[in-house]
C-alpha cells in the first residue's frame, strides 16, 4: 500500500504544479531563450529562492505538470481492469489525448508551445524524455500486474515501451507540424493511436 502524503508533502507538490504550469505558459509563448528562472519566479509570485528550493532549472520546473499528465494515462491503464491491456490502448491512446473541455484544450496549446520549445533547447528534450522514461517504468509495472504472473516479462516491457513512444510520438509529430493547437485538437490523438498500432504489432503477452 502506497504511503499516503503528508500535509507538507502535499502542499510542496501544490506549489511545484503551480510553478511548473507558469513555467509550460511561459516556454510556450516565448521559446526557451527567452524565459529564465528568475521570469517564471516572478510570474509565480514566488522568490528566486523558493524557485530553487524545488528545481535546479528552469527547465526543471515543467517535470510536475508533464508527469500529471503521464499520471492521468497511467491511472487510466491500472483502472482497465485484468487481463491483457493490448486491446485497450488505442481507446484509452485517444481518450487521454482528446480534450473535452476548455481545461483540456488549454493544456494541449501548452504542451503544444512547450514541444516546439523543446525541439531547440536540449535541456527541455531531456525533461521530457525523463518524463518519458519514467512514465514508460509505472506502465511495465501496471501491465504487468493487470496481465497477471503468466505475462512474458519481455513482452510486457515491449508493449509499455510501444505505449509510452506512441504517445511522444503523437505529440512530438504534431506539434512539428502543426501551425494551429486549437484547429486539430484530435491530431495528437490519431497520430499516437496509428503509431501504436505499428509499435505494437507483434507483441504478445501470452495471457
Amino acid at each position: 500500500m502506497e504511503r499516503t502524503p503528508t500535509l507538507t508533502e502535499r502542499r510542496k507538490a501544490a506549489t511545484q504544479l503551480e510553478i511548473a504550469k507558469v513555467a509550460a505558459v511561459l516556454f510556450a509563448e516565448h521559446g526557451a531563450d527567452q524565459v529564465t528562472a528568475e521570469s517564471i519566479a516572478a510570474a509565480s509570485g514566488v522568490s528566486l529562492r523558493t524557485f530553487y528550493r524545488y528545481f535546479r532549472t528552469k527547465e526543471d520546473a515543467v517535470g510536475p505538470l508533464l508527469a500529471v499528465g503521464a499520471g492521468t494515462w497511467q491511472a487510466a491503464l491500472a483502472a482497465s481492469g485484468p487481463g491483457d491491456p493490448t486491446t485497450a490502448f488505442p481507446e484509452l491512446i485517444s481518450r487521454v489525448l482528446t480534450p473535452v473541455d476548455d481545461a483540456g484544450r488549454e493544456a494541449l496549446r501548452w504542451t503544444h508551445g512547450l514541444l516546439r520549445a523543446a525541439d531547440v533547447d536540449p535541456a527541455l528534450q531531456t525533461v521530457w524524455r525523463r518524463v518519458n522514461h519514467d512514465s514508460e517504468v509505472r506502465l511495465r509495472a501496471i501491465i504487468a500486474e493487470l496481465a497477471g504472473p503468466d505475462a512474458d516479462a519481455f513482452e510486457v516491457r515491449l508493449l509499455a515501451a510501444a505505449a509510452t513512444d506512441a504517445i511522444r510520438l503523437g505529440l512530438e509529430e504534431w506539434a512539428a507540424h502543426d501551425e494551429d493547437p486549437d484547429g486539430a485538437a484530435g491530431a495528437p490523438a490519431a497520430l499516437a493511436v496509428r503509431a501504436f498500432a505499428q509499435l505494437s504489432s507483434g507483441i504478445s503477452l501470452g495471457v
